[in-house]
């Protein structure tokens, strides 16, 4: 699979526009969660040319295309990350809504085995704990 949103934009033969381009670059380089107001500011801070009109409909572009993943954690505010990102799961802190990823390797067994307890072989999960900080 190509190594970069914009590859993959390409290799699925999307039109892609400057304000795409750049757009994609923004979703490259986030190593969190961004929201499309925050994908926006991000973006027209390279590009002030750019709507938050426009950043809307490229995230539901991609997000169709299968190159973002969209996630609702209770916030009200739907987030995307890269649709090929290494498996990861996601704890959210409900107190400061920061999403903390992690990869545990009991919980993916456990998950397998309860797949084929239940006469299932598991093609893919999703994981999102919500908890808050233990006062220490």
């Amino acid at each position: 699979m190509p190594a970069t949103i914009l590859d993959r934009c390409e290799e699925k033969g999307l039109r892609m526009t400057d304000q795409r381009r750049t757009i994609a670059a923004v979703l490259e380089e986030a190593d969190d969660h961004p929201d499309v107001e925050e994908l926006y500011a991000r973006a027209s801070a390279v590009d002030p040319g750019i709507s938050i009109a426009t950043v809307y409909r490229t995230v539901k572009l991609f997000e169709e295309a299968g190159i973002l993943e969209k996630h609702e954690f209770g916030d009200g505010r739907a987030r995307y990350e890269d649709a090929d990102r290494d498996h990861h799961d996601h704890l959210i802190d409900m107190n400061s809504g920061a999403v903390i990823e992690f990869v545990d390797d009991d919980i993916e067994a456990l998950q397998e085995r309860i797949a084929a307890k239940l006469g299932y072989r598991l093609k893919g999960h999703r994981l999102e704990l919500y908890g808050v900080p233990i006062k220490k």
